[in-house]
């Protein structure tokens, strides 16, 4: 089957998990419609015009489009209709904007989530990346809707999930295979990496607030700062670039190489999120044996098994510096079981559960077309 993936914000793991899966596919071939990614509020007002624009030059339709969720699907369809018609249409929900953070001093701005209301009534069918992000977006759409006057169609919320499932993302996690034999080996005192976005829904001010406490108190640790920046100065990070100067083995931006060095160096990884639907990061930490410190909220118990959520998952600021300080104290690898519960997110296991999803919505919408 001939797939058009639609990705209008192309970078980071937008891009590693449209590219991976193009790469990972055993039975369609992929052909990427992908623009910058920057400017994510224009990305979702203006990217229909220039993929519809694109796809004019097209000599053959693809048999399905698969679009993320920084699509707006509607605009898309009116701009090409009605050459898309029949064709069968998937939605990859990486994030929605229903129950995003604000920022500090933002005000809510209901547009972006209607937007993604608008392409999962659109498509076929709707995959979220994992079921705390579908629980959450069923649990705010009525929310939004019931923000409008009149004619808000709470009825469509029902029909919307009974179309969805989740289908998580899939992780080039054999790539740091390579890397392990290269990456000096564990040492003291112990590693603790950051390696998220730097960005305020990851709440770095409690990471470091974190790490001060124990550092003030003697507890022997280095410090790995990594992830993506997108600020020219990320205030939280320039602070914590003076105060650990002498434990900081690596700061800001690291090549895949690198990259790949540091988690298999790292002995401890911490979250203190504030939103996370997935969490790309914390599995390539855990699946190269580093230990996870995470909220026991957010998606995070979906990706420790319920066996090891008290080990792993902290309640609050205060059980999180009592369990690093543990941790630091008495480095210790996690058990085998939390390598292997990740492992499944790897290409090489997803990539079949994708293409058994995307087939089934083609076939689904051959059949109403064959009812007609």
């Amino acid at each position: 089957m001939r797939i058009a993936l639609l990705e209008p914000y192309f970078t980071g793991s937008h891009r590693a998990w449209a590219e991976g899966y193009q790469a990972a596919s055993q039975q369609h071939s992929l052909e990427i419609w992908a623009m910058e990614g920057r400017f994510w509020k224009w990305r979702m007002h203006g990217a229909a015009l220039e993929l519809a624009d694109r796809c004019r030059g097209m000599e053959q339709d693809p048999d399905l489009l698969l679009v993320t969720d920084m699509v707006n699907l509607p605009y898309f369809l009116g701009l090409t209709r009605p050459r898309f018609a029949d064709t069968p249409i998937a939605a990859y929900f990486h994030e929605t904007q229903l129950a995003y953070p604000l920022a500090p001093g933002a005000s809510h701005d209901l547009t972006y989530g209607f937007m993604n209301f608008m392409t999962g009534l659109c498509a076929d069918w709707v995959f979220f990346n994992s079921t705390f992000h579908r629980e959450q977006f069923f649990e705010e759409l009525p929310r939004l809707l019931k923000h409008f006057p009149d004619y808000n169609h709470l009825e469509t919320v029902p029909h919307l999930r009974a179309k969805s499932s989740v289908l998580p993302v899939g992780c080039d996690l054999r790539r740091l295979d390579a890397a392990r034999e290269s990456a000096p080996p564990r040492t003291r005192p112990p590693l603790v990496l950051w390696n998220q976005r730097w960005e305020y829904d990851k709440q770095p001010d409690v990471f470091f607030k974190a790490l001060s406490i124990l550092a003030d108190e003697g507890v022997p640790f280095r410090l790995a700062l990594a992830g993506e920046n997108f600020r020219q100065k990320p205030e939280e990070f320039l602070r914590a670039k003076e105060v650990f100067a002498d434990r900081l083995v690596h700061y800001g931006h690291a090549d895949a190489g690198e990259y790949a060095r540091l988690l298999w160096q790292a002995d401890v990884v911490v979250s203190t999120a504030i939103h996370e639907f997935f969490g790309i990061a914390i599995v390539e930490s855990i699946y190269c044996g580093a230990w996870p410190l995470l909220p026991r909220r957010l998606v995070y118990p979906e990706l420790i098994p319920p066996p090891l959520h008290e080990v792993h998952l902290y309640a609050d600021f205060d059980d999180l510096v009592r369990r690093l300080r543990e941790i630091l104290l008495n480095p210790r690898p996690p058990a085998p079981a939390l390598r292997e519960a990740v492992s499944r997110y790897d290409w090489a296991r997803m990539a079949p559960e994708y293409d058994r999803a995307l087939m089934a919505v083609y076939e689904m919408r051959a059949s109403r077309r064959g009812s007609r």
